[in-house]
């Protein structure tokens, strides 16, 4: 059983703090000796994975992106040995992800995808008066210390009843992690053979500890700096739900099952969050209330998508036991995810008001190209590797807008099957960045390393 060292963690790589507020403050390096003292006292602050007895009001978490790495000069032999995908950065590989069109870095906002932003700070908070709170704190002391500039900030709000901007109940399927501490739902782990769920090996997400292969997982030369860190994805996603909503009234009317029926083959849940697979007819409160079996779905009962769609997409992001996978392969693929809702909800029926609405999408993981990448681009943007040829998820596969003869399909299965389509574009990157959070341990390894103060 691994024993993970929860103190020089960082929480949120271990547990969601199921916060209200997030305030995102994105820093450029402007001196790097002050930055080093600012990161030094900084770190007393950030909230670890260490049980807390009473939930604060606020906690804060840093995260550094390749070229805040480099700026602090530390030891070629370290930023050499961070993964080429990181040290490219996500914009470099937007063709890869399918950041085109719309989604194209030259039009992501603040300074993302650029290498002027080197340090993000992460403020979750119970309420908006303690994150402002927290907020002015943290840019009190940056103007003291003159090292780092505020160059974009963000703030994301929790929706009521959890819900995100399309309608739909999020947060259920998150992976239990070994070691954590935290309690292992069914149907968030593995599956085992003899038909039950284990957490999945804490190496597919934190440095330092040993994976599903039972490994360490690849990390830069100096443990110190490397153990008990994780890469962090962020990207800004606009919805536009008008279209999105528009878009499903139209396919509903060709559909036999109807609209709320037809939302739920999309994505493989009801609205309330009740799995295709455990309830295919209907919504199921008790099963939404229930922890022990909202999660807890299998596919390989359903080799042809008959309840839940292969090409829905929590099914395309975590297969679980379906045919052609093994439960090897889909583990190491797993993801951590985080982030939040942002932007006004759109009521009910209502035209596009032209407001920004989305999600703050984070994701937690020990490689960003086997993990994120291979997610992103194979199984979301993608259909052949679940034998739907160029079908792709309707959420986040990268439909092309622009030529008709080109656009995308899903797939729903049934006697006969309906076709989905032509897609288009209902999620649009905003722009995002590649960061490493480093464990404690790793923010005093960079604070003495800066500028070359650490061999």
């Amino acid at each position: 059983m691994t024993d993970l060292d929860l103190p020089r963690i960082q929480g949120f790589v271990v547990r969601g703090y199921a916060f209200a507020v997030a305030g995102y403050l994105f820093l450029r390096i402007d001196d790097v000796d002050r930055a080093a003292a600012w990161i030094s006292e900084i770190t007393e602050d950030v909230q670890t994975a260490a049980t807390w007895s009473v939930k604060p009001d606020s906690g804060v978490n840093l995260a550094f992106t390749y070229a805040g790495l480099r700026r602090l000069e530390l030891p070629d032999a370290c930023l050499a040995g961070f993964p080429e995908e990181f040290r490219q950065g996500m914009a470099a590989r937007a063709e890869l992800l399918g950041d085109t069109g719309d989604s194209a870095p030259s039009n992501w906002e603040g300074g993302l995808g650029t290498d002027q932003i080197h340090v993000l700070v992460m403020i979750s908070a119970k309420h908006r008066e303690a994150l402002d709170a927290h907020d002015k704190r943290l840019r009190d002391a940056l103007a003291r210390n003159g090292g780092l500039s505020v160059i974009y900030d963000d703030i994301g709000t929790a929706l009521p009843q959890a819900k995100e901007h399309f309608g739909y109940t999020d947060g259920f399927a998150q992976p239990s992690i070994e070691g954590s501490g935290v309690r292992s739902l069914p149907g968030q782990g593995a599956v085992t053979k003899d038909g039950g769920w284990r957490p999945i090996r804490a190496g597919e997400f934190i440095l330092g500890y040993a994976d599903e292969e039972g490994v360490l997982p690849a990390a830069p030369p100096a443990s110190e700096l490397a153990c008990n860190g994780s890469y962090l994805v962020y990207r800004k996603l606009y919805q536009d739900v008008a279209k999105f909503r528009a878009r499903l009234t139209e396919s509903a009317r060709l559909y036999p099952g109807g609209e709320e029926l037809l939302a739920a083959k999309i994505v493989g849940r009801w609205r309330d969050g009740t799995p295709l697979e455990l309830s295919p007819g209907a919504q199921d409160p008790t099963i939404v209330a229930d922890e022990d079996r909202n999660n807890a779905s299998r596919y390989s009962a359903d080799p042809d998508g008959l309840r839940c769609p292969i090409g829905a997409h929590v099914r395309r992001v975590n297969p679980r036991d379906s045919l052609p996978f093994d439960g090897q392969l889909v583990n190491r693929h797993r993801l951590i995810r985080r982030g939040i809702p942002y932007g006004p909800v759109l009521p009910p029926g209502a035209p596009d008001d032209g407001k920004d609405r989305g999600v703050i999408f984070i994701t937690l993981q020990a490689s960003i190209a086997r993990q994120f990448e291979f997610v992103q681009s194979q199984w979301l943007g993608a259909g052949n590797t679940f034998g739907l040829g160029d079908d792709q998820d309707v959420m986040l596969g990268p439909q092309d807008q622009e030529d008709p003869a080109t656009a995308k399909k899903m797939t729903v299965p049934g006697e006969p099957p309906f076709f989905l389509g032509p897609l288009e574009r209902v999620v649009t990157v905003k722009g995002g960045e590649y960061f490493f959070v480093p464990g404690i341990n790793g923010l005093q390894f960079l604070a003495a390393a800066a500028g070359g103060g650490a061999a």
